[in-house]
């Protein structure tokens, strides 16, 4: 079949549902922390307009748990028909957490299923609140699992090699690989941040609107020092990550920073680009930064690329991924401290229409972050698969029915798609927060 590649159909699908997966998944996990938050606030200051932050927001979360649990069993299916050699090799290794990355999501989903069917069911909403403990505790628990099995194809370890297979299997040591903790740790403080953002931005829409109702300006407030919270958390194990990538995948943070050659006092360099000359144009660069991010220290010599095996260097592409990524999260960081800090000191600039259409770009500009971060890691690992054991071409089928399949699952992605945006513009817009309050109101319950 002239011009039929199945690895490249292969890369294309895979990237395809992760990129679709990772907006529900980011959602999924943070999103039930902020529930908690907010139904913990309403019962602590006796403020139904918390307790109902909550309700609406489960609401909501409950339509993005219903596609994230379609396109992540779409992953697990594609793993075994794209990539059946990499599973060969490696699935007697890394099977326990993707079997606890199941369990976890089991364990949210029951008590998920009662939390939503015991409201008002309790006198004690303490109570209540303790139902979505669980909840929090099994989507962080299946991020973590699942990124348990990511981080072990850029780290692997718990095995040998003999003869060709695998002895010696170690399951735990897979598990607890080098590139987890700044890898679990990366994942759950941006999926934290992005949510808050993601919520901080519906209620700055209609802040934005001209509705200042007060519902939407507690909204606000919380979603946007939560977000604040975790933009500095993720800026944080973003440095961790890059000492990790310095001393175990040192070929990606060259790819990433345009590094060449290897040498001390290296600058980190931003934006620009790459001349046919090889020769980097335009790009601002700060002296010493990358030493430092590496090794802490301004003359530490860091790796250059040109030191890396030319079949074993990532896409020099991956920089502009970087650049997007971090750009936006410092910007993110910045707005989020602009708003507490506006919000103490009572500056009239934060209530101005130009500045929450600012915080209504933050949830869309935060989730492009979360997709760049991905891409980034993904593709940043190339070629290999298994880093130092298995490359992506190795690994892929040779199926010639993948175009097929990447056309019906395009097909399923855009009706998932379109089917929840419109689920919960529906949802929301038949009923609207001065609707559900005033019906409080009218129960006593409270002040519209």
């Amino acid at each position: 079949m002239n011009g039929y590649d199945p690895v490249l159909l292969s890369r294309i699908l895979t990237e395809l549902t992760l990129t679709i997966h990772i907006i529900y998944a980011t959602i999924g996990v943070g999103v039930p922390l902020m529930i908690a938050i907010a139904q913990w606030i309403g019962i602590r200051k006796n403020d139904m307009h918390y307790i109902l932050l909550a309700r609406r927001w489960t609401r909501g979360f409950v339509i993005t748990v219903a596609v994230g649990v379609v396109t992540g069993t779409a992953i697990g299916l594609q793993l075994s028909l794209l990539w059946p050699n990499f599973m060969q090799l490696a699935g007697q290794v890394i099977s326990l957490p993707l079997f606890m990355e199941t369990f976890a999501f089991f364990f949210e989903a029951i008590f998920l299923g009662i939390y939503l069917y015991t409201w008002d069911r309790f006198e004690n909403q303490k109570k209540h609140l303790l139902l979505l403990i669980p909840v929090a505790i099994g989507s962080s628990a299946s991020a973590m699992f699942i990124t348990m099995v990511n981080a072990f194809m850029n780290t692997p370890q718990g095995f040998e090699v003999k003869n060709g297979e695998l002895v010696n299997i170690d399951p735990i040591a897979a598990m607890f690989n080098p590139a987890m903790p700044t890898k679990v740790a990366h994942v759950l403080a941006t999926a934290y941040m992005t949510s808050a953002f993601v919520l901080a931005s519906l209620a700055a829409w209609h802040l934005w609107k001209g509705n200042r109702h007060i519902y939407h300006r507690k909204a606000l407030h919380l979603t946007m020092k939560t977000a604040f919270i975790f933009s500095v958390a993720s800026a944080l194990v973003g440095d961790l990550s890059g000492k990790f990538l310095a001393e175990y995948q040192p070929e990606k943070l060259a790819a990433a920073e345009w590094h060449f050659e290897t040498g001390s006092h290296a600058p980190l360099i931003l934006f620009g680009a790459l001349g046919e000359d090889g020769k980097v144009k335009y790009a601002l660069e700060i002296p010493y930064a990358l030493s430092i991010l590496a090794h802490n220290h301004p003359a530490a010599v860091v790796t250059g690329l040109n030191d890396i095996p030319e079949d074993e260097r990532p896409p020099l592409s991956i920089h502009y991924l970087f650049d997007v990524m971090v750009t936006i999260g410092v910007f993110l960081m910045v707005v989020a401290a602009a708003y507490w800090l506006g919000s103490m000191f009572r500056w009239k600039w934060t209530v101005k229409k130009w500045f929450f259409g600012l915080l209504v770009a933050g949830g869309p500009l935060a989730m492009v972050a979360i997709e760049a971060g991905w891409y980034l890691a993904e593709v940043g690992r190339q070629p290999w698969m298994l880093r130092g054991y298995m490359k992506t071409a190795e690994g892929a089928t040779s199926s010639a029915h993948v175009d097929t399949m990447l056309v019906l699952f395009c097909l399923l992605y855009m009706v998932l798609v379109i089917a929840s945006a419109t689920v919960l513009v529906r949802m929301f817009r038949r009923n609207p927060v001065e609707r559900e309050l005033a019906e409080r109101a009218n129960n006593g319950e409270v002040a519209p």
